[in-house]
């Protein structure tokens, strides 16, 4: 019980790192306590108790002369590492996150979203009315989407497909990943109008701008017709009355024997701890969605207009869940 109550105390000191971004001022070899302090405005001795914790960790290491540097799971909270976690940890362990799980209770007492009645409006509100907060997001979710781009990738064969749409695809790196792994596709990225526009330029960088549309709309009023459509992340942020809306709009805009691939994580049955139990409850408290068992999944679809196929696991904590219309 006493190592659970360690770990509230080492999600903050991650935190804290991250934000300060202490992996980075570490890359290029070790630095005492007073020199990473004189770089992130901060408290030696102070900051010295919060590398000497970190590295019984295991996040740094400490050698005799009082040196911190990065070991293999410190080097994730680099910002340019490949796969990056830095800025999932300071969006999931702190910013607005942190607020609304102190009020985990209010959830599990009403059912309500904690997030909506600490701040007053949802998740989705909050980031258009805040700049600052919705760009860590935003590098939160392409850093940890970089794994599960490339394990659905390896996972899933797109060589029937001819045109794909990334629904709520965000930056477009899922969409790039599967474009650049397959030249025969053609690629629409589709998210809200003033989240797309930052996509282009990514898509361009990426070298797949001309196989690829971008087009702004709500995936609550339409889709854009293909014959395949991705959805990575999207549904688990919902409620059930809501993710059928999205998946109807999907199917209705659907080519006959076209394709739907939800990636999301699975619900296992069973008393063993898992990620997905915990970010379950995530949802609850930030978006009022869900993670849901593949029985779950499949009821979810077939009231979409789709039937469930397969689902394909991946080295990820994200599986690929395969649907037709039904």
């Amino acid at each position: 019980m006493l190592k659970i109550l360690e770990g509230f105390w080492l999600s903050r000191s991650v935190y804290a790192a991250a934000k300060l971004g202490l992996a980075d001022l570490l890359h290029d070899g070790a630095l005492t306590a007073e020199e990473l302090a004189s770089a992130t405005g901060t408290h030696a001795p102070s900051l010295y108790r919060l590398l000497r914790a970190l590295a019984g960790a295991g996040v740094f290491e400490e050698d005799e002369r009082r040196r911190f540097s990065l070991t293999a799971l410190g080097a994730t909270l680099s910002t340019d590492a490949p796969g990056s976690l830095r800025f999932i940890m300071i969006e999931e362990l702190g910013e607005n996150h942190y607020p609304a799980w102190e009020k985990l209770l209010y959830s599990l007492k009403t059912g309500a979203i904690a997030f909506h009645h600490v701040f007053g409006k949802s998740k989705w509100q909050y980031m258009t009315e805040h700049d600052d907060e919705a760009r860590i997001f935003d590098q939160a979710m392409a850093g940890f989407g970089r794994a599960a781009a490339a394990a659905l990738v390896e996972a899933y064969d797109f060589s029937g497909c001819r045109k794909v749409v990334d629904v709520g695809g965000g930056n477009g790196s899922l969409l790039a990943a599967i474009l650049k792994a397959n030249p025969q596709v053609r690629g629409v990225l589709f998210d809200l109008p003033h989240v797309v526009e930052a996509a282009r330029t990514h898509l361009e960088s990426e070298g797949v701008i001309s196989r690829s549309e971008v087009v702004g709309g709500d995936f609550f009023q339409s889709a854009p017709p293909a014959d395949m459509y991705v959805l990575r992340w999207i549904i688990h942020d919902w409620d059930d009355e809501r993710s059928v809306a999205i998946l109807k709009h999907c199917r209705n805009a659907m080519a006959g024997s076209g394709k739907l691939l939800l990636v999301e994580s699975v619900l296992k049955p069973g008393r063993e701890t898992t990620f997905t139990k915990f970010l379950d409850l995530n949802m609850l408290v930030m978006t009022g969605g869900r993670e849901r068992t593949e029985a779950e999944y499949a009821n979810l679809l077939m009231a979409g207009g789709l039937q469930l196929t397969r689902i394909i696991p991946t080295d990820t904590a994200m599986s690929v869940i395969e649907a037709v219309g039904a």
